[in-house]
């Protein structure tokens, strides 16, 4: 069976504002039909790296394929291929939504653009606001419509630089809904976001960039699997019972919680260890009021991801 190209083939990228270094060599690949979520604390390059990708600005150094194009050389053809959509809604407001698209299928030179608009209104659900003005629309409204033309002419890889910012709950899971069925259908998305649980619900593919460059890939359940599986919570009437707990389990690894009055206890998940947990709190006679096993979050495997990296560096 003949191996499928990436989508996106990124190889010692680099990029440097005067002397602050962006990109200190970025590597990762994309596979075509996929999600693929890249993400970083603030000013980590993910956008850097967005520019780059879809011909915006030039790396300093490295090589980048997308679509099967170099990024430096074929960037007519890369730019055929690609859509971006970037932090904020790129539409007209003084146009209905009607008019936006009609417009953006025309220069793209679209056969039925008319035809094109309304399926793609029916398809975000705007037909009913189809002919009002863009500016009219509520945020997540416009957001959709910037997607919806971003699709015009079936681009075959989507960049999304944080897509859902600013929208509502109600918003940003109708964003997820839209981002899920692109994928289904066979387009490959480029996610940049500042939701880590908007990554562990939509992406195939996680790469985490700090301080320059990739310092962990894998599938959300890969990087949620850093963390150790076996947390138990447990949660105290007053503080004096949390102390108690602290000083009786002090041979387990653990982390208290003044505020909330909680103790969360590290084991290896097994059976045997956490039955012994509970006999040890027996034991002990001390009152816990609530427990629950803690799962890992993508937010906790982050911070840890980053906080070790940036340890690595001091």
């Amino acid at each position: 069976m003949e191996k499928l190209q990436p989508a996106i083939a990124v190889s010692g990228l680099k990029k440097s504002y005067k002397k602050v270094d962006v990109l200190r060599g970025v590597d990762f690949t994309v596979a075509p039909g996929t999600v693929f979520a890249l993400l970083g604390s603030n000013g980590a390059g993910k956008t850097t790296t967005i520019n780059i990708l879809t011909t915006l600005i030039k790396s300093d150094a490295g090589a980048a394929r997308v679509a099967g194009y170099d990024v430096a050389s074929r960037g007519k053809d890369v730019r055929k291929a690609i859509s971006l959509t970037g932090q904020f809604a790129a539409v007209d407001g003084v146009l209905t939504g009607r008019e936006n698209l009609v417009l953006i299928a025309e220069l793209r030179h679209q056969v039925k653009p008319d035809k094109i608009a309304a399926d793609l209104l029916e398809q975000f659900d705007l037909m009913d606001a189809a002919d009002r003005r863009a500016d009219t629309y509520s945020g997540g409204m416009r957001r959709r419509l910037d997607i919806a033309m971003s699709l015009i002419g079936s681009p075959k890889i989507i960049f999304l630089d944080e897509p859902t910012t600013g929208l509502d709950p109600q918003g940003r899971n109708a964003m997820w809904e839209t981002i899920k069925t692109l994928a289904k259908n066979g387009t490959t998305v480029f996610l940049t976001t500042q939701y880590l649980e908007e990554a562990d619900q939509l992406a195939d593919t996680i790469a985490v960039l700090s301080q320059g460059k990739i310092v962990a890939q894998g599938t959300p359940a890969d990087l949620k699997g850093l963390l150790p599986r076996g947390r138990i919570e447990l949660r105290f009437a007053d503080a004096q019972g949390l102390a108690a707990a602290q000083k009786a389990l002090a041979s387990y690894t653990s982390e208290s919680n003044a505020e909330r009055l909680t103790l969360t206890v590290v084991t290896d998940g097994s059976i045997a260890q956490v039955a012994k947990l509970f006999a040890d709190i027996h034991a002990a006679r001390i009152h816990v009021a609530e427990f629950a096993q803690k799962t890992p979050t993508l937010d906790e495997a982050f911070l840890k991801i980053i906080n070790e990296n940036e340890e690595k560096k001091r």
